[in-house]
């Protein structure tokens, strides 16, 4: 599956992730290359452990920082795609509840989940998302709109992606992720966590002593909703935050839809939405996907939308972040560590729902023009490969 997960517990250190490094370096060496970098929601709760911090210190700012004097011309936030992916994916559910579409709809964010259903489930993919992950949404939006923003031709944009995911370096290989066309990928390299930090490092930049710095315009800008996808559940709350305001036309008295949070390796809720009695279930660990997913494959699933991560826990515990002891793992909830930062994070966002996000208004407005419309399909949506066993 690529999810990296042995790498995070090999007792000898023998395994390591295919580095990126030194292509980062050269793009940005290079004087005819734009280098355009975005970060994932649980990078900023795990970059600063190596840099002796805390487990699951939030160093957004500082990150921001160290990414800038690294000599990027664009620093973004791949949450401001996770605010288009709730965009895409809350629509398409929407539409399927509506008009008879394939249910359970389940998440696509997780490219070592994908991999998992194409080789072992391949005769029910008609059930996931069509929607690109955030990290190819981030690639794409880049290449077509933001290009087109700053008149440049695609080809002279390399766009990088750090993630706490090793199977992000598979992603973007993946046929159909080019919405700029042939031949230009979505993302040009993806870094984990890991590698970041020894990027920083190897160009001797103190990162302790940074000052926190905030995230470019336009695609910088994002709600405690994008934050919230580094964890298990919440991809689940994110879309439900939109799903239920669109469907009711109402505000919510609450966006805080604490039934999907936790680390429990299977949740479920069900909510009343405009008279809709809406079955949810949250898996992460691959071996809980397969319980879900025999229920599909038996027709007894008794839900409307399912989100799946692959690692337990979801991103913040991803195979790209930094690698903690035994001791530590068997004396602290890393993973619920991480998650709390993340939720304190979106506790102190100006805007927690994805439709409010005043960038990714502007982005529909002027660019795509509503939420699975003939072009954001085209630049948003992929497909998937029936691998079998």
């Amino acid at each position: 599956m690529g999810c990296g997960q042995c790498i995070a517990v090999c007792p000898t250190g023998a395994l390591t992730e295919k580095s990126e490094i030194d292509n980062v370096l050269n793009a940005l060496a290079d004087p005819n290359k734009y280098v355009i970098v975005g970060t994932a929601p649980s990078v900023r709760v795990g970059l600063g452990e190596e840099f002796n911090s805390p487990i699951g210190t939030e160093v957004e700012g500082k990150m921001a920082a160290a990414l800038r004097r690294m000599g990027f011309d664009n620093v973004f936030d791949v949450d401001f795609a996770a605010d288009l992916t709730i965009m895409e994916e809350g629509a398409e559910f929407i539409h399927r509840v509506q008009n008879g579409g394939t249910l359970p709809m389940i998440t696509s964010c997780s490219p070592a989940w994908i991999k998992f259903i194409e080789h072992n489930y391949p005769e029910e993919l008609s059930h996931l998302s069509t929607c690109k992950s955030p990290q190819q949404m981030f690639g794409a939006i880049v290449k077509t709109y933001y290009a087109e923003k700053l008149g440049k031709d695609p080809k002279d944009l390399y766009v990088v992606s750090v993630m706490p995911c090793t199977a992000k370096k598979f992603e973007k290989t993946r046929p159909d992720q080019n919405a700029a066309g042939e031949g230009i990928p979505d993302i040009d390299a993806v870094l984990t966590t890991r590698e970041l930090a020894k990027m920083i490092k190897r160009m001797g930049i103190l990162f302790n002593e940074l000052p926190s710095e905030k995230f470019d315009d336009p695609l910088g800008i994002s709600t405690g909703a994008g934050v919230i996808f580094g964890v298990t559940g919440g991809v689940m709350e994110a879309a439900l935050r939109t799903v239920a305001e669109k469907l009711t036309g109402k505000e919510l008295p609450s966006v805080d839809f604490t039934e999907v949070r936790g680390t429990k390796g299977i949740k479920e809720a069900e909510y009343d939405i405009a008279g809709i009695k809406v079955k949810v279930a949250v898996a992460s660990g691959l071996a809980n996907a397969r319980v879900l997913m025999d229920q599909i494959k038996e027709g007894k699933s008794p839900y409307h939308f399912i989100e799946i991560m692959s690692c337990p826990g979801g991103c913040v515990n991803g195979g790209g972040q930094p690698i903690r002891t035994a001791e530590e793992r068997n004396n602290v909830d890393i993973k619920a560590t991480r998650a709390a930062s993340i939720y304190k994070l979106d506790k102190s966002m100006q805007f927690r729902k994805s439709h409010e996000n005043p960038a990714i208004i502007e982005l529909y407005k002027e660019y795509l023009g509503e939420p699975n419309s003939h072009k954001a399909h085209h630049i948003l949506h992929t497909s998937y490969v029936k691998r079998g066993l």
